[in-house]
């Protein structure tokens, strides 16, 4: 995973996204282990791969638009939808394009964690559900009974 992360920062270096803060490589206090540089990435284009693909560690791709409809098509023009983050200062606007939004878990200016909330994604980020109702559903078994009077 460690180097899946940091093939997928080089490209964004060499496909022309703005490196904000980061970069390959450890943090520079750790000379060990699988830990990556938290980088964030401004100026992205739909068509770079950070833009592309599901990144499993700290890189955030910013994209710039110019409607909140060319926000909302660029978040769906994807395979994936595991989970979306808005940051809005008008909530009710916020939860409408949420509400628009393909994916498992749409995040609202970053609130805590809620097991209460399902879990999961659309598409090809996985099918199921954890936690909540829907998780536990996961571990029953369910049994449909059908039965017709006898025939006489």
């Amino acid at each position: 995973q460690f180097d899946k992360i940091q093939d997928l920062i080089q490209s964004g270096i060499d496909e022309g996204a703005t490196l904000v803060a980061g970069g390959p490589g450890r943090p520079a206090e750790i000379n060990r282990g699988y830990y990556v540089r938290p980088t964030v990435f401004a100026n992205v284009t739909h068509d770079m791969r950070i833009a592309k693909e599901e990144i499993f560690g700290p890189v955030l791709s910013i994209m710039p638009y110019d409607t909140v409809e060319q926000a909302v098509e660029q978040a769906n023009d994807t395979v994936y939808g595991l989970a979306s983050y808005i940051q809005a200062k008008d909530i009710e606007k916020a939860r409408q394009v949420a509400a628009r939004m393909r994916s498992g878990n749409v995040y609202i200016n970053y609130p805590t964690w809620d097991a209460g909330l399902p879990f999961g994604g659309y598409k090809q980020s996985g099918n199921g559900r954890e936690y909540a109702e829907y998780g536990l559903e996961d571990f029953l078994e369910i049994k449909g009974i059908a039965g017709y009077e006898a025939a006489e």
